[in-house]
């Protein structure tokens, strides 16, 4: 049976996901593009699907970071990846309490009505747990692409994970990863 929700758009973690992960990077020449992360996110605009970053950026709330130097990052994640539709940050710390820090759901909501759509029409790729709960908790799709700090049990509780970007890609492409509204209640939360 068709997903009753297609995929419209796919949203990416920033570090360790689209980049090489500097810890609170402010220096845009340190900024590499992870292996498959080029190809990857020129076949989700290959297939017509909007494409946006959501990335927690505690540097600045930290005092390592001033926002302008996050800023510049972005711009040059932004001139090697062809530019994004969308991009959503959280500036703050774990213990601020705010909506937007992934694991919460606030950044993908914001993300996916920037670009006009419900996040149950949207994914989101990313290399930790804080971003498939963020997913889940606000009706999206996801999608885990481990690192060496990913955690086993990270891993394990995914319900879909993939060995690059690329593969995460082709297996969002094909249908491989239902909306919530299509999966199966007994599916893994993340």
């Amino acid at each position: 049976m068709p997903d009753p929700v297609p995929l419209r758009a796919v949203l990416f973690d920033r570090d360790a996901t689209l980049i090489v992960d500097v810890p609170y990077n402010g220096d845009p020449s340190l900024v590499q593009p992870m292996p498959t992360a080029l190809d990857a996110v020129a076949r989700v605009r290959e297939a017509g699907l909007g494409v946006g970053v959501v990335s927690n950026q505690s540097g600045i709330a930290r005092g390592l970071l001033i926002e302008a130097q996050v800023q510049a990052v972005n711009a040059r994640v932004d001139e090697l990846f062809g530019g994004f539709d969308v991009w959503r940050y959280c500036p703050h710390g774990p213990e601020d309490g705010c909506e937007c820090r992934k694991p919460k759901p606030g950044m993908v909501r914001s993300a996916a009505g920037a670009l006009g759509l419900d996040a149950s029409e949207v994914a989101v790729v990313g290399d930790i747990a804080a971003d498939l709960t963020a997913a889940h908790a606000a009706g999206a799709r996801a999608v885990l692409v481990p690192t060496p700090v990913t955690r086993p049990e990270e891993v394990a509780a995914a319900a879909f994970v993939a060995d690059t970007l690329a593969a995460a890609v082709e297996l969002l492409l094909a249908g491989g990863v239902p909306s919530p509204a299509q999966a199966s209640p007994e599916r893994g939360e993340g």
